[in-house]
């Protein structure tokens, strides 16, 4: 090899680390993670729609995300049909999004824009489309997944596309492309689990600034509570907690469900 070619492989190995990891060292008790997410998110989810006087389940439902994308993130890296998994992730987007109008009470006089009884084809149509005027977390998780799966494939220019229309819709995506930087940074140092731990959490109290919570003489927004959701993802636990995959692709769209159910009947 000569030495143009050694100095090439020495600058491109830390980038080639960082968009195409090969395995984690970071938590990979999955299984954990994301019942622990899924807690936190019925928990958040519950708090909003039938608890509004009790402010601290809103709180703890500020871990849910950061855990969600860091599974993300370790799908990216450990899955074996890359494809598939974004389009389990967006079918699930697809169908969760109705109930996420109903259970979370974002719908508005445009889903019902058209009478049931008068067209229902047209009615149910208009229904769903305009259940979308606030997309739920999946979008943000989809569009960040297909990100990691343009890098772990090289496709840099693909993946640069992608993150450009994140920026540019920040504002309608939930949690915004701040969402999506934290994904791609779970997963270009997941192998390096104290290294992960001190930049995933900076960049979380930087994410977390605004008004509302003082902490040493700063003030945060609620999702400074998200913090501790950085140790449970960058530092390896011990568990064999293993959660089949229906119950995983289930949980989100079953609570949407049973919260619209509750929010009308109480």
């Amino acid at each position: 090899m000569s030495n143009t070619a050694r100095i090439r492989t020495a600058l491109g190995s830390p980038f080639h680390s960082l968009t195409c990891p090969k395995q984690v060292r970071t938590n990979q008790n999955t299984g954990l993670i994301k019942l622990i997410a899924c807690l936190c998110m019925a928990i958040d989810h519950a708090g909003k729609m039938l608890f509004p006087n009790i402010p601290e389940m809103r709180l703890i439902g500020r871990l849910a995300f950061p855990l969600f994308a860091y599974g993300i993130a370790v799908g990216a890296v450990y899955t074996r049909n890359p494809l598939h998994y974004l389009k389990r992730i967006v079918l699930l987007a697809l169908i969760s999004q109705p109930l996420y109008a109903l259970g979370l009470a974002h719908e508005t006089s445009a889903m019902y824009a058209v009478s049931f009884s008068d067209n229902p084809l047209l009615a149910a149509w208009t229904f769903y489309t305009g259940s979308w005027h606030k997309p739920s977390i999946l979008l943000s998780l989809a569009l960040g997944l297909c990100i990691l799966i343009c890098l772990r494939k090289k496709q840099w220019i693909l993946a640069f596309f992608v993150y450009i229309l994140c920026e540019r819709f920040s504002s309608s995506l939930d949690y915004g492309v701040g969402g999506i930087r934290l994904m791609l940074l779970f997963y270009a140092l997941c192998e390096h689990p104290l290294v992960a731990l001190a930049a995933v959490s900076a960049y979380m109290i930087a994410w977390s600034s605004g008004s509302g919570y003082t902490f040493f003489g700063h003030s945060f927004g609620m999702r400074i509570y998200a913090l501790p959701a950085a140790i449970f993802a960058c530092l390896p636990m011990k568990s064999r907690l293993r959660l089949p995959k229906w119950f995983i692709y289930g949980f989100y769209p079953a609570h949407l469900a049973v919260l619209a159910i509750l929010c009308r009947i109480m």
